[in-house]
């Protein structure tokens, strides 16, 4: 080498390796949300298994809301992905489908052996081919009409919710008895299928306008029900869950008045 060729100064950037693209906090918070779902989900099975079921049902319906507000929120902040899309598909199976079934099961379907265990397999399992069909429709291109109305079969979250129903009267004092556990395990497969149903039910995603001169009232009823849910949690969850599957006929029926047939029978929808 001359003693006069120019020496180029080292590269930093080339020194330092790829620069790593950086992410803003908004696109973290759907995620985080859903990271805290599959930890209340998880950590509610294992209260279950340590026999603090107040506290195991607790966390499984705090992991089913933050699992229904992670993608609202995340459209809120316009920060959806695909990413987030794998994440959520991920806790929704753990928190609608496992964590309930295993809850349940330590409850009370251990009571009748084997039997109950394959009653809560089998609501876990459908869960999963409910959230798999949900998925297939939502990325379908072709959307029909009466998806904007109606689900096809009862939606996870909810079925989440229904099929605590014995533990719920459990709490209540009427668990005790060997024919409960039996009673509980028809219940809970049946459960299983009205999620994987053709079942059509009402979603509440139509636009559902309120009077103006009802808008206080129906605001008082609202609270009313918080208060009384956090004074009264199993009661009125029990109530709840009642309430809701005396809809169903009713949701049957207005479909039927709308479309004609008692079922959905939609070659779009697939399984």
């Amino acid at each position: 080498m001359h003693a006069d060729t120019p020496v180029e100064p080292p590269d930093d950037d080339a020194a330092r390796g790829p620069r790593l693209r950086e992410i803003p906090l908004r696109l973290m918070v759907p995620n985080l949300i859903t990271v805290l779902a599959i930890c209340a989900g998880l950590t509610g099975i294992r209260l279950a298994f340590e026999n603090r079921f107040e506290l195991a049902v607790g966390m499984v319906l705090l992991a089913a809301f933050l699992d229904g507000i992670d993608g609202r929120v995340a459209r809120a902040l316009k920060a959806t992905s695909k990413f987030g899309v794998q994440m959520d598909s991920l806790a929704d199976i753990i928190n609608f489908g496992v964590a309930p079934a295993l809850v349940l099961y330590v409850f009370v379907l251990d009571r009748v052996g084997s039997i109950g265990w394959i009653a809560a397999l089998i609501y876990a399992i459908a869960a999963g081919l409910r959230l798999a069909r949900f998925n297939v429709m939502a990325d379908r291109e072709y959307k029909a009409k009466w998806q904007s109305e109606f689900f096809v079969g009862v939606p996870a979250p909810m079925g989440a919710l229904l099929v605590m129903l014995p533990v719920y009267l459990g709490f209540l004092g009427m668990g005790d008895s060997r024919a409960f556990a039996y009673a509980a395990t028809g219940y809970t497969i049946l459960i299983g299928y009205l999620l994987v149903s053709r079942l059509p039910v009402w979603s509440g995603k139509s636009e559902t306008r309120v009077r103006r001169d009802l808008m206080l009232p129906v605001l008082l009823i609202v609270v009313l029900y918080v208060a009384l849910l956090m004074s009264f949690t199993w009661e009125v969850l029990a109530i709840t869950t009642l309430a809701y599957l005396c809809i169903l006929p009713l949701s049957a029926r207005a479909w039927k008045r709308r479309y004609g047939t008692l079922t959905i029978e939609d070659d779009h929808a697939n399984i």
